[in-house]
């Protein structure tokens, strides 16, 4: 008998539990705005979709288009960042104006961009030197091949 009880209180508690938290949603307001995706104008796709493929390692996804001027890429949660053939050729960003990377280890990502010969800075400027923020990340800067800029951190305070 006292098992029994047991029960029916354990299963009372989780339909009380459940309703509640249905009732909670019902009135909740609606998620707040998301990022569905990114936009990147550029020159060349091949030239871009590899280098966004082989330096970022980001991973394709199917595009609805299929006219060869689009390449999609997830980017997780977050969203997609599409890029879209038909820029100039002479773009001159200013790195005030980039898009922003995270990852586990910059020491691994900076050997990437070795690797790939791939040019960085920090954000004076300084050739092969990342920037240590006042929060302890630590981020470098680069230019995509049409000369977006892009920056990779740590997102966590060097220790």
């Amino acid at each position: 008998m006292k098992h029994l009880f047991k029960v029916f209180t354990f299963c009372l508690l989780s339909f009380t539990t459940q309703a509640v938290l249905a009732q909670s949603n019902a009135t909740r307001p609606a998620a707040p705005i998301a990022l569905n995706h990114i936009a990147v104008y550029v020159h060349d796709l091949g030239q871009s979709t590899a280098f966004y493929e082989d330096v970022l390692q980001l991973q394709k996804i199917p595009e609805p288009f299929k006219d060869g001027l689009h390449t999609w890429f997830t980017l997780g949660p977050a969203g997609q960042l599409h890029l879209i053939q038909g820029a100039a050729a002479e773009l001159k960003p200013n790195k005030n104006d980039h898009l922003c990377f995270s990852v586990p280890s910059i020491e691994d990502f900076i050997a990437n961009l070795d690797r790939h010969k791939v040019e960085y800075t920090n954000w004076p400027g300084t050739a092969k030197e990342p920037t240590i923020r006042v929060d302890g990340v630590k981020q470098v800067y680069f230019q995509d091949p049409d000369g977006h800029w892009i920056e990779v951190n740590n997102d966590t305070p060097a220790r």
